[in-house]
């Protein structure tokens, strides 16, 4: 089986095409380019490298959220406008835990960190499962805390109660590392940069996991994960309250 994958859910645009046992090809950018402006010349030019027709894709793997809104929709559009001109099929991978599978062999708690503003963070909690069993090679992670969105005092405090060995990776880290370094009490680390951000390989290898447990839906059904309203959103249901009061 073939997969496209996309990520654009931070400042990151990424796509890759892999098979059951490889990487096939994998464009990634991080600059001032809007995703609007690179996601569709980036799948072009992997595309072109590898001598691929889009057709032999068995489905498109799209970076669900949460993440930027923005983002996040052009990544949907994207993949959305692919899998309905084909008819293929497209696989939801949550973000958080796709940035964890960049870091799958390690042993320690795994914490992805995503700048959600207002001392808040798109996280979770996630480790390398059947880590004990050191003759169990498959590549799976376990998830402990599903993605969500709190307070980066939150998820330190659950870390510290469950008192093991954390590696941080993500755009927040840059965000909240001062706090971290003074707030942790287990031992910690931060990845190095080539494993810190969002890659579609990394969604690749859990939408591989997910289409072969036939998790997949219709191109016409995909919608964006976001987790939480948008910022004008918010601002239109608290002018609602605000009206009922007066």
């Amino acid at each position: 089986m073939k997969l496209l994958a996309i990520d654009s859910s931070g400042m990151v645009a990424s796509v890759a095409v892999v098979d059951e046992e490889k990487v096939l090809g994998e464009y990634t950018i991080n600059n001032k380019k809007t995703h609007s402006q690179t996601l569709l010349p980036m799948i072009d030019e992997v595309v072109k490298m590898l001598e691929l027709d889009l057709e032999e894709i068995d489905a498109i793997a799209i970076s669900e959220g949460p993440g930027s809104f923005t983002g996040l929709r052009i990544g949907s559009a994207t993949a959305k406008g692919i899998g309905l001109a084909l008819n293929k099929k497209i696989v939801e991978v949550p973000t958080v835990e796709a940035l964890a599978w960049n870091v799958w062999p390690t042993d320690s708690l795994i914490c992805p960190l995503m700048d959600a503003r207002r001392q808040q963070a798109y996280t979770g909690l996630f480790q390398r499962k059947n880590k004990a069993d050191s003759k169990n090679a498959n590549c799976d992670i376990e998830v402990i805390q599903k993605q969500c969105v709190v307070k980066i005092e939150e998820m330190i405090d659950q870390i510290n109660e469950i008192g093991q060995e954390v590696i941080f990776l993500g755009d927040g880290v840059k965000t909240f590392k001062d706090y971290i370094e003074q707030n942790i009490k287990v031992p910690f680390m931060f990845a190095p940069v080539s494993m810190n951000e969002q890659r579609a390989a990394s969604v690749a290898c859990l939408g591989m996991k997910l289409l072969k447990e036939g998790k997949t839906c219709s191109a016409s059904a995909h919608k964006p994960n976001y987790l939480r309203l948008s910022q004008a959103e918010r601002e239109r249901q608290q002018k609602v309250r605000d009206f009922k009061i007066c």
